[in-house]
């Protein structure tokens, strides 16, 4: 029997390791995996940015997206490709391409969850139109910035309404620090979010499809310090509820991948940042945490292309809406949000096909991050972000957590 191929594109900027990575897990994994009367296997092909006709067909099962944030044409190119020929990307490209923190912060203050107190403020500057002095006198309201601090209280985080990255970030304390923090917004649309004090724990939740991995996080430390490597971040009870919060949201917004942020304070964990659906994917901050990514990437998109799952091109919140006018209390609300993010993730599907097909996945790429392939695609990440004398040192620290993680595996 003929095998029949599907392709998975991986739309790259400046990525270095992970693609060097997969692309080999999955050579080393030789798949010919019988479905649907078929024996299918999967080819990896790295997308271009280029010229295209709108009505050319697309020869693509599934795409891994990392740059519609900051490429018109591969975003369009995509947008095209799942319009007219129903493509499978990494993710909804109308709901990630602004990565903007004012529609998700709305949408669960509605269904309930922790979020604390939020204002959005006009910016300080504009860009330059013909009719922006007329619209600014008819319609922009004088308003006391000072007033706004002293009702929302002190401290608060000054964070771009659309921002991602930590740009624009500020902590502010008192009235003085939040108007010279707001003289120097420029044109940037703010949000005032109240902070969360008092909290014991800052974790980062990565949703890869139906899979999770929760890592403690150090926002103070160096960036390659950052991800910390806590075996024990959160009890089993704390990690069921971090899971169903995190795929409540990346099944709201169709994202096939994003980390949520959580701050546990006085026993309530308060989602903060949780519109990440890029996230950082390097070892050279996630370390002992990267192989899980892309192991985890891997089974992800090789269920997806194989059994040709069909993507959902529009966001359906009607259900979550109907959820949080049931009544009941918050726990009981997220039950329901995560029953239906688990059957618009295929839970039940992907790890059944899993189990069947992809059972020697995870062995493949244990022996792989052992190898000096490996290392190479560590080493290569490392000279494109580390200066030159520093190539050997942070190749070897991230290649030994590396080997943690390989070591913590095998016991």
């Amino acid at each position: 029997m003929p095998t029949e191929m599907r392709k998975i594109g991986l739309s790259l900027g400046a990525d270095i390791c992970w693609p060097l990575c997969f692309e080999q897990i999955v050579d080393r994994l030789q798949l010919d995996v019988p479905w649907n009367g078929q024996r299918v296997g999967v080819e990896v092909e790295r997308l271009t940015i280029e010229p295209f006709d709108l009505r050319q067909g697309c020869s693509y099962d599934l795409v891994i997206d990392r740059l519609t944030h900051w490429y018109h044409v591969s975003r369009e190119w995509i947008k095209k490709a799942v319009i007219m020929d129903g493509l499978y990307v990494f993710n909804n490209p109308w709901s990630v391409q602004s990565m903007e923190k004012q529609t998700t912060y709305c949408m669960l203050m509605h269904l309930g969850f922790p979020i604390p107190e939020t204002w959005l403020v006009p910016p300080k500057e504009y860009e330059p139109k013909e009719d922006l002095q007329t619209t600014l006198e008819r319609y922009a309201r004088f308003f006391d910035l000072g007033q706004i601090g002293e009702g929302l209280g002190y401290p608060m985080f000054m964070k771009p309404y659309d921002g991602g990255g930590w740009k624009g970030v500020s902590r502010i304390d008192n009235e003085s620090a939040l108007r010279a923090a707001y003289e120097q917004s420029g044109k940037f649309v703010m949000h005032l979010q109240r902070a969360v004090e008092g909290w014991d724990r800052f974790v980062r939740c990565i949703g890869i499809g139906p899979q999770y991995h929760i890592v403690r996080y150090d926002p103070d430390a160096p960036l390659h310090n950052r991800y910390t490597m806590d075996p024990n971040p959160v009890n089993a009870a704390e990690a069921e509820h971090l899971r169903k919060v995190t795929h409540t949201i990346n099944a709201m917004f169709g994202w096939d991948f994003n980390s949520c942020e959580c701050l546990h304070s006085n026993g309530v964990w308060h989602p903060i940042d949780y519109a990440n659906p890029c996230p950082d994917s390097q070892v050279t901050s996630l370390h002992y945490h990267f192989p899980w990514l892309v192991t985890s990437k891997i089974r992800w998109a090789l269920f997806c292309a194989i059994t040709q799952r069909k993507f959902n091109r529009t966001l359906d919140w009607a259900p979550y809406y109907e959820v949080a006018a049931g009544g009941g209390t918050f726990e009981e609300k997220l039950d329901g949000y995560a029953k239906l993010a688990d059957a618009r993730l295929g839970k039940d599907e992907f790890e059944e096909f899993s189990a069947k097909h992809l059972p020697h996945l995870d062995e493949v790429a244990w022996e792989f991050f052992g190898t000096d392939a490996a290392k190479d695609a560590v080493r290569a990440k490392v000279k494109a972000l580390f200066p030159e004398h520093e190539w050997e040192e942070f190749t070897e620290l991230f290649f030994e957590r590396i080997q943690e993680w390989r070591r913590a595996q095998k016991a």
